[in-house]
């Protein structure tokens, strides 16, 4: 069998368990009636219990172990063969004054005859009777016709008793339906199909079939009622479904649990006493087990694994889906009800099996389609530069440049909080790195150990990344490399983030500085923002609902990162209540009425919302002032008192109020004060592509 696909190997593997116990269900309910008919007419409850006699006689047999049945199963099969030769003798001998009436011989009229469709009503008994209440059409005969012809199955869970699989299995399973086909069409064109006179015509006698019959399903039975309990125990051993743990067997060892409880299975069946009613839901088991398994073949044969190898050398993966739609469509022909259940079912046990199963390989089919969607996504990608407007973050998150954390700490416990805030709603691809100190020959056993580590703890806060753990000589030599080689073609991290190191004095670590500085030059050579997180002991935990504002002291020229940084924090559940602050610099009054005019168009623009706030050079100046001593360098130093009053003396001077982005008419005292106003607004415009000119960039550091 081939490794499965698409379909769970779990849910195709458990539904041939049930296949194998409701075939023995099947042959258990047919052969009972036959049996009974040979000797005296018998009513439902008699054909129920010979039904359980039947069945419990043959699990007593599969309890004496694969010997015992292979020898019952060789005397089973010898009459059958020689029922099917009876009939065809006495086809040959016929037809002649005695023969029975429908007996024709060989002829083109009875075939034609036998190819149309007369479709009949039964009554309760299963006679034909016009006036009956249970119509036979196409899609019920189809589904009690239909289990008749699965044998496929039953033969490949026996495989390993077979010297050569590859050769015995297809060859024989081949040879089966060929004999299986010809014995049909040969009674198709010789006898007519509206009268049941298979066994009437039987030489020498009517009993050699009527035996055939009867020993030719308890056979199937037997096979299957031999395999179905060994699926099972093989089901239980690989650890998958926890519930079936008990049902464990050595593999030298008969499953005797297992076909205990087949056997329970099967007579809690055998109990409905009549074959019309369970062929139809075996028929669905079946028919879904088939489409898992083409299914598994088309896509294995489209994605072209290596592992893939059929010995058929002209497969192809259309016969196999071909093969995979005919199956839902039978099933959807004999009951759309029981289609719907039989697919639920394996749906839950693909849920089942994800949730709490044993991880293992189930094959490579579903991972060799990921491979290919990635490879072609990858490769359409390409390499080209992302349009502004389609920029997404895909940081690289340096977890211990520097070693402020504890050996056994994998990361700051806050660092993939914020890592996932540079997310839209934590969605997006996320690079943990970190650097050991090293050789690698000495330090390839714990970096392995680290990445996995590592990995857990991405795991813990659900940050969806993938952890890389670096050798090299030096943070600063690591770092590089990772800045160089991390990603791949247009999914390379574009942002580096690390945090500040805040306590690198009282940790007497002087060689931090440097690294510090490295880093920043690093990642500015490689074209990469750089995001540099300080104050990570106080941030939020995940959760904990933030109110207030977003203060965002923008540079124009910074590309609008710190525009998006700031929309992404608001996308998350912590700050979804925040508001944005914008602060720009202005020259002067005129040029901050203006300049907050065209920043809040700029951003009504681009749909971020956002307040602007426009901090005059004049009040900064008033702030801090020009003259040196010891005042204006303490003021200096005080950055964030100085913009706290900065700020009050921006809420005096324009009461709060920032003009409507919708508005495009300024009130103006006259025509001179107009034309100022609007080269000054031309000149904001091209401010905002422009840097900071190195004098404003001065006084406000």
């Amino acid at each position: 069998m081939p490794q499965m696909a698409l379909f769970p190997p779990t849910s195709v593997t458990l539904q041939t368990a049930l296949n194998a116990s409701e075939a023995v269900i099947n042959g258990t309910i047919a052969a009972a009636p036959t049996a009974a008919a040979t000797v005296l007419s018998v009513s439902r409850h008699d054909m129920q219990a010979y039904g359980i006699i039947i069945t419990v006689l043959l699990c007593l047999i599969v309890f004496g172990g694969v010997h015992l049945v292979d020898r019952v199963g060789s005397l089973f099969i010898i009459p059958a063969v020689l029922a099917v030769i009876s009939v065809f003798i006495g086809i040959a001998l016929s037809p002649d004054a005695e023969s029975p009436a429908g007996l024709t011989g060989l002829s083109i009229s009875t075939l034609v005859s036998n190819w149309l469709p007369d479709y009949q009503t039964t009554n309760a008994n299963g006679i034909p009777d016009p006036n009956g209440s249970f119509y036979w059409g196409f899609n019920q005969l189809l589904g009690l016709f239909y289990p008749g012809v699965t044998g496929i199955m039953a033969g490949s869970n026996r495989s390993e008793a077979l010297r050569d699989t590859q050769r015995s299995d297809p060859q024989g399973h081949s040879g089966g339906h060929s004999v299986y086909d010809g014995a049909l069409c040969g009674l198709h064109i010789s006898v007519w199909c509206c009268r049941l006179l298979t066994a009437t015509i039987a030489w020498p006698v009517p009993a050699v079939v009527q035996v055939g019959i009867v020993l030719s399903t308890l056979g199937a039975a037997l096979q299957n009622l031999m395999g179905a309990p060994r699926l099972l125990a093989a089901i239980a051993n690989d650890s998958v479904l926890p519930v079936l743990n008990a049902f464990k067997a050595d593999s030298d060892k008969e499953p005797h649990l297992a076909t205990f409880f087949t056997l329970v299975l099967c007579c809690s069946f055998v109990l409905i006493g009549d074959v019309d009613y369970v062929s139809p839901v075996i028929t669905m088991f079946f028919l879904l087990c088939y489409c898992g398994v083409n299914l598994s073949c088309a896509l294995l044969d489209l994605v072209d694994a290596p592992s893939w190898r059929p010995r058929w050398r002209w497969h192809h993966w259309l016969v196999s889906l071909a093969g995979a739609l005919l199956c839902l469509t039978i099933m959807y022909l004999i009951s759309w009800f029981f289609t719907v259940v039989c697919l639920t079912l394996a749906v839950l046990i693909y849920i089942y099996v994800s949730m709490v199963g044993k991880a293992g390989d189930w094959g490579d089919g579903v991972k060799s389609a990921y491979m290919q969607l990635a490879l072609r996504s990858l490769h359409f990608l390409g390499v080209s530069q992302v349009h502004p407007k389609n920029w997404y973050p895909i940081p690289l998150i340096l977890c211990k440049p520097w070693g402020l954390l504890p050996p056994d700490a994998p990361c700051h416990p806050r660092l993939g909080d914020f890592a996932k805030c540079m997310r839209k709603k934590g969605r997006g691809m996320s690079i943990f790195a970190t650097v050991l100190e090293g050789e690698y020959s000495a330090l390839a056993s714990p970096a392995h150990q680290a990445s996995r580590v590592l990995l857990a703890y991405i795991d813990s806060r659900q940050c969806e990344g993938v952890a890389e753990v670096m050798v090299a000589s030096s943070v600063k030599r690591g770092v590089g490399i990772a800045l160089q080689s991390m990603g791949l073609a247009g999914l390379k991290p574009n942002i580096v983030c690390f945090r500040y190191p805040e306590s690198w004095l009282q940790q007497e670590m002087s060689h931090i500085p440097d690294t510090f500085v490295s880093l920043i030059n690093d990642s500015n050579t490689a074209s990469k923002a750089c995001v540099i997180v300080k104050g990570l002991d106080e941030w939020p935990a995940e959760g904990c609902k933030q109110y207030g504002t977003i203060d965002l002291y923008w540079i124009v020229r910074d590309g609008g990162i710190m525009l998006l940084l700031s929309q992404l924090l608001r996308s998350r559940p912590t700050f979804e209540a925040c508001k944005i602050q914008v602060f720009c610099i202005a020259e002067d009054d005129i040029a901050a009425e203006t300049l907050q005019l065209d920043v809040a168009q700029f951003l009504h623009d681009l749909r971020m919302q956002a307040d602007v706030v426009v901090v005059t050079m004049r009040a900064w100046e008033d702030v801090v002032g020009d003259e040196d001593g010891p005042e204006a360098e303490l003021a200096r130093q005080g950055a964030m008192e100085a913009f706290t009053r900065a700020r009050k003396n921006i809420a005096r001077m324009i009461d709060i109020e920032s003009p409507s982005p919708h508005s495009t008419a300024v009130t103006t005292n006259g025509p001179e004060t107009s034309g100022r106003i609007e080269k000054q607004r031309s000149a904001n415009r091209s401010y905002l592509h422009e840097e900071v000119t190195e004098r404003e960039w001065t006084r406000v550091r």
